[in-house]
Order: C-alpha cells, then sequence, then structure tokens
C-alpha cells in the first residue's frame, strides 16, 4: 500500500472510533448509573478511546429503555 492509502484507511478506522465512542458516551449519560460511576467512565473512553469503548461495551452502563 502507498503512504496515501494507509492514511485513508487509518483516518476511516480513527472516524469509526470516534462515532463508537460517542454512541458510548450518549449511553452512558442516558444511564442510570450514578454521577460518580459516568464519569469514571467518560474518562476511561476520552482517555482511551478503542479499549474504553471495549470495556463499556463489556462492563459499561446501558441507557434506559424508554417505551414510547
Amino acid at each position: 500500500m502507498t503512504e496515501f492509502s494507509l492514511l485513508n484507511v487509518s483516518g476511516f478506522g480513527g472516524l469509526i472510533v470516534l462515532a463508537l465512542d460517542i454512541y458510548a458516551l450518549i449511553s452512558i449519560l442516558g444511564s442510570g448509573a450514578s454521577a460518580g460511576r459516568k464519569a469514571l467512565w467518560v474518562l476511561v473512553i476520552v482517555l482511551l478511546p478503542l479499549l474504553g469503548f471495549v470495556l463499556w461495551l463489556l462492563f459499561g452502563p446501558r441507557a434506559e429503555k424508554r417505551l414510547v
């Protein structure tokens, strides 16, 4: 691969990680967890974007389901 195509792949991967992190943050903030627990998860997601998302996916709080 050329240098240019590697940049395109990594840029696209970065956008995917960003989108997943935003989804996780919205879910964390909409969850019923305590404020301290929410703050801790937000810090984990912001400081460790990919690993933080995986950890949240496995162990983190989820947004409460709402009936419309």
